[in-house]
């Protein structure tokens, strides 16, 4: 498959590679990872990414090869009215209306980037908040809304998200991260296929131990 496709499936129109299609330098996506979305997937950047203003200059990373259902949503900065104000309204927003001198950014709390790692699976209608990291092989519930970060392939869902399991056993998870296959040459991927599609955990270790002898 060409890396730089904007449709991996031709006869489908609703799930495109994401980094083919974002022009916002502050949105910065891995190779491979895909959104699918039921009307059109191309509108993730102005639809999916919200109160991402310029003034903040804060970033959404997203790793390789994350699976990003239809209506998962990235809130940032510019959502969240500043709590420690005696006021939820935003007048510096405004401030040419109340003639007043004050930062634009003053009005919401500053948590900072979003950043997702590689392989995460983000389920429909997540909504992943300001300042949340996601990682490595991570898998977000339907409708959950994630406050705070989500360790490597953990399992998270509810409102707010909370800890459901953990996908595999610490052994696996580390042999997992050592491997870090989404950051190998596609020739050298291809091969490993059918390995990282299975649960043989003998064969993982053998794939470990082969490409990532220790010293």
């Amino acid at each position: 498959m060409n890396p730089r496709t904007i449709y991996p499936m031709p006869q489908d129109p609703h799930t495109c590679l994401l980094k083919n299609t974002i022009k916002n330098s502050h949105i910065i996506v891995g190779d491979y990872t895909y959104y699918h979305d039921m009307v059109d997937p191309l509108k993730f950047e102005s639809s999916n990414v919200l109160y991402h203003y310029p003034v903040n200059n804060d970033k959404l990373i997203i790793g390789n090869y994350c699976s990003i259902a239809s209506g998962a949503t990235f809130l940032f900065n510019g959502g969240n009215h500043k709590a420690e104000s005696f006021v939820n309204y935003p007048f510096a927003i405004f401030r040419d209306m109340w003639e007043q001198d004050v930062a634009v950014h003053d009005s919401w709390d500053n948590k900072g980037d979003i950043v997702v790692g590689n392989d995460v699976w983000i389920g429909y209608e997540a909504v992943i908040m300001a300042g949340v990291t996601i990682g490595d092989g991570a898998r977000i519930g339907t409708r959950a809304v994630v406050t705070k970060d989500v360790e490597p392939y953990e399992v998270v869902g509810g409102v707010p998200a909370r800890h459901i399991s953990m996908r595999f056993e610490p052994d696996v998870i580390e042999l997992l991260l050592r491997l870090a296959w989404w950051d190998l040459d596609i020739d050298t991927l291809k091969p490993l296929i059918p390995v990282l599609m299975k649960a043989d955990r003998a064969a993982l270790k053998q794939l470990v131990h082969r490409l990532c002898p220790e010293d």
